[in-house]
């Protein structure tokens, strides 16, 4: 609350001209906008790059900010349209990349089936939380490397960033009810891999089955 609250009065005061409450800001923001730049591309110089790019942009369209949303939640949706691009650019370069992020956004037969894990583990703390915590990182980054691209980025949106279903919509051009199942799928997939760190094994599953997960049971 303490640090949303003076985000609100370094914004009000960059709106008015001063510089150096827009330093303050990037200085507050700066290290986890490339952390999600680098989850998203998984490479140094193009995250430092959307870094770059991401405070460029929110000082030139600061006035713009009508301040709906906390300061945190617009720069993640300037970083994330920022990295989108770069990752457009490499599927344009690449004649094998797999289908664009534009498409086949809409349900697809077995939409709502949803592959039961063989293990279920709880998050015990959000994955925020958890990613600050300096032991725990590294298997979660690891984790997240086995999520294929869609998958990683709602997750990284939804539940890394606390962006609302709504506006990772908005942000991926998807449709709500996609990216409640993305994020489904996501989460099952990673309680999974984490089950050994995490999770409790005695709960293991066995049998292979799936069974039908109702979107709008994620928020």
């Amino acid at each position: 609350m303490v640090e949303t609250d003076s985000d609100e009065i370094w914004v009000r005061q960059a709106k008015a001209g001063d510089l150096s409450a827009f330093e303050a800001l990037v200085s507050r923001h700066e290290g986890r906008v490339y952390s999600l730049a680098q989850r998203m591309l998984r490479q140094e110089q193009d995250a430092e790059d959307v870094v770059q790019q991401t405070f460029l942009s929110a000082l030139e369209h600061l006035a713009g900010f009508r301040e709906e949303s906390s300061f945190a939640t617009w720069l993640a949706r300037i970083a994330t349209h920022a990295a989108l691009k770069i990752i457009r650019r490499r599927q344009s370069r690449d004649a094998t990349a797999t289908v664009s992020l534009e498409q086949n956004t809409e349900p697809q037969p077995g939409y709502d089936t949803i592959p039961h894990p063989e293990y279920i583990a709880d998050w015990r703390q959000s994955p925020h939380k958890l990613l600050e915590q300096k032991e725990l990182r590294q298997t979660i980054e690891g984790a997240l490397e086995t999520l294929d691209e869609k998958h990683r980025l709602v997750f990284l949106l939804r539940d890394v960033e606390g962006l609302s279903v709504r506006d990772t919509a908005q942000t991926l051009g998807l449709s709500e009810a996609n990216v409640k199942v993305r994020l489904l799928r996501a989460r099952l997939q990673l309680r999974e891999k984490l089950t050994t760190a995490f999770g409790d094994p005695a709960r293991r599953l066995v049998g292979g089955h799936t069974h039908e997960a109702g979107a709008a049971a994620v928020s």
